[in-house]
């Protein structure tokens, strides 16, 4: 169900922030507060944040998108979707950043969500990367409710895709009030990157390798399935080469930066800049325009970029 935002927040926000917003495209944040002058819910679908803490990106982040409460509303069940796959640590960049999930755990948990559920059907064994990745830690401290992936819970449904007609996914992530998706952005040997449409692979079951198999087209069909409230892109670090495992340092680099927003198309584009690409270089990217499921030129959406000291 799609959640209305408050009248009168709506209003003290615009009128704090509409002389800021007019100035520059870029917003320096001092302090979290700062960020609440640079929110405008009125047209604010995509944030890009540049600086040295994650929790403060984040919060930032959010609060330039309106706030939490634009998204989860109170009594909200809330399933995040990070990247859990592979049996690292966090400075592999293999897996979401552990503070990226916990961030959003108090934020969601501030805004009056009922639980806050966090799961992924890993590659590697589960136990070892819940603990390895620091995620399954960082969220329970938070608040989150970790749980593993059963597939004795999958549920075959219909996806309606043009390769993916029905598949079996994890009811824990579907069937909520408000679905984040919190990708690492990472090199991939098949799709050239992973982002956030291709972390839908870890939110269904079945024999996944066959989605490989034009793993362009099956990104697409996922991605057209899951519908996102919110889309939060961790390229806090990024794995640059050997992914989606990795597990050498070298390969890691440190753009900084956590983008956000409501366009699955434009955060995935966006993110293959991050890796010296045109943002019409990912084949499944320029498929989901063409399918209508957002814009590949994110620059059209205006993002306001902050940096966040």
């Amino acid at each position: 169900m799609e959640k209305q935002i408050d009248r009168r927040q709506f209003i003290r926000d615009v009128s704090v922030c509409s002389s800021s917003l007019i100035l520059s495209q870029w917003v320096n944040v001092t302090d979290l507060a700062a960020a609440e002058q640079a929110a405008s819910t009125a047209v604010e679908k995509m944030v890009i944040a540049r600086g040295p803490s994650v929790e403060r990106l984040i919060s930032a982040s959010i609060q330039a998108l309106g706030g939490m409460n634009r998204f989860v509303s109170k009594g909200d069940i809330v399933a995040l979707k990070p990247n859990i796959g592979w049996d690292r640590l966090p400075e592999q960049a293999a897996n979401t950043h552990p503070e990226v999930v916990a961030s959003l755990t108090r934020l969601c948990l501030s805004a009056g969500a009922k639980e806050v559920r966090v799961i992924d059907n890993t590659c590697n064994e589960a136990r070892r990367c819940y603990a390895r990745s620091g995620i399954e830690a960082a969220a329970k401290a938070a608040g989150a409710h970790v749980s593993f992936f059963d597939e004795r819970k999958e549920k075959v449904v219909r996806i309606g895709g043009q390769k993916v007609l029905e598949w079996p996914i994890i009811p824990e992530i579907y069937e909520v009030d408000c679905l984040i998706n919190i990708p690492v952005a990472k090199h991939h040997g098949l799709s050239r990157l992973t982002l956030g449409m291709k972390n839908w692979f870890g939110a269904v079951g079945g024999r996944r390798n066959k989605l490989h198999q034009d793993i362009d087209q099956t990104v697409v069909d996922l991605a057209r399935f899951f519908k996102p409230k919110l889309i939060v892109l961790d390229a806090f670090r990024i794995l640059t080469r050997n992914g989606p495992q990795g597990g050498n340092t070298s390969d890691v680099n440190y753009p900084n930066v956590i983008a956000m927003g409501t366009d699955q198309v434009a955060l995935d584009a966006f993110g293959s800049t991050l890796f010296d690409l045109s943002f019409d270089h990912l084949a499944y990217v320029r498929k989901a325009e063409e399918t209508g499921l957002g814009i590949m030129d994110y620059t059209k959406l205006k993002p306001r970029e902050l940096n966040v000291s």
